[in-house]
């Protein structure tokens, strides 16, 4: 049975990495200024991060038409037999759903949709092992199976420059961002159930990085490997850094780097970072 891997854009998933695992992707789009733009199609994050800059609207972003997921399928369906289809959290997107009803509309083709129930590059974590499983030959069940017990210890942790973004977005309560906006903090955010909330107040981004580190290194010292991502808002030197002093101190821990797309990097903002990591 040949099963193919279907993921969408916020995954932030490169080129090459889909072109040597035989990764789809349905992009989500940004809107800008009356301007449609589908994420790593028709704009990379610094052209994003540029023109939103100097915008006067705040950007909009919106999920997949069923459309797009249906004509998907069915060119997948004359070359496979089964799709895992991984997608951004539910509780933050309809982009899940849209897969799941896609895969109920299609025929002669069995779709699993699966919720990761995060985003970005740690969301890409559950692509990267499916897509080298389906290689491998794996079934389906054992595919959704190994999916399933990563989630166990998938863990992220993100602090953003300003909440109004998330709270503009409805990614966040109004209640969570007025408190972070009264007392300047730069809180540690996490996803609890599906959602974007608050893990801890911290005064200073330097102190809410480090202890963005600090979970990070209770897991280093509990697992013999890891695989970890630092994620960046269109602060890529200061991410390099963060990532090179990190790869120092845990030689343990496989790290790369990646970014927060236009779609997130709508609701997260500009100067926003995120540390995930996975036991291997």
């Amino acid at each position: 049975m040949r099963t193919a891997i279907v993921t969408d854009s916020t995954a932030y998933i490169t080129a090459e990495e889909r072109a040597r695992l035989n990764i789809h992707m349905i992009p989500l789009s940004v809107n800008i200024s009356g301007q449609l733009f589908a994420e790593e199609v028709d704009i990379t994050a610094s052209e994003f991060y540029d023109k939103v800059r100097g915008a006067k609207e705040f950007p909009k972003t919106t999920q997949p038409p069923i459309g797009e997921f249906v004509a998907l399928f069915d060119e997948l369906a004359k070359d496979y037999d089964e799709i895992i289809s991984i997608h951004l959290s539910s509780g933050i997107s309809g982009t899940y759903q849209g897969a799941v009803q896609a895969g109920e509309m299609v025929e002669g083709i069995n779709v699993y949709a699966f919720d990761s129930e995060i985003s970005c590059a740690v969301q890409g974590f559950y692509v990267l092992r499916a897509a080298e499983m389906a290689k491998e030959g794996h079934s389906v069940k054992d595919i959704l199976a190994a999916l399933a017990d990563m989630q166990q210890f998938i863990r992220a942790y993100f602090i953003v420059d300003d909440l109004a973004h998330l709270q503009r977005g409805g990614r966040l309560s109004s209640a969570a961002a007025l408190i972070g906006g009264l007392l300047q903090v730069k809180p540690v955010l996490h996803f609890v159930d599906k959602v974007i909330v608050p893990f801890e107040k911290i005064r200073t981004r330097k102190k809410a990085l480090k202890r963005a580190e600090e979970l990070l290194a209770e897991d280093a010292k509990k697992y013999a490997a890891m695989d970890a991502v630092v994620i960046h808002g269109n602060c890529p030197a200061e991410a390099q850094e963060w990532l090179e002093q990190l790869a120092a101190t845990y030689p343990n821990v496989n790290f790369k780097l990646s970014y927060f797309g236009p779609v997130i990097g709508t609701h997260l903002g500009e100067g926003s970072m995120g540390l995930g990591w996975t036991k291997k």
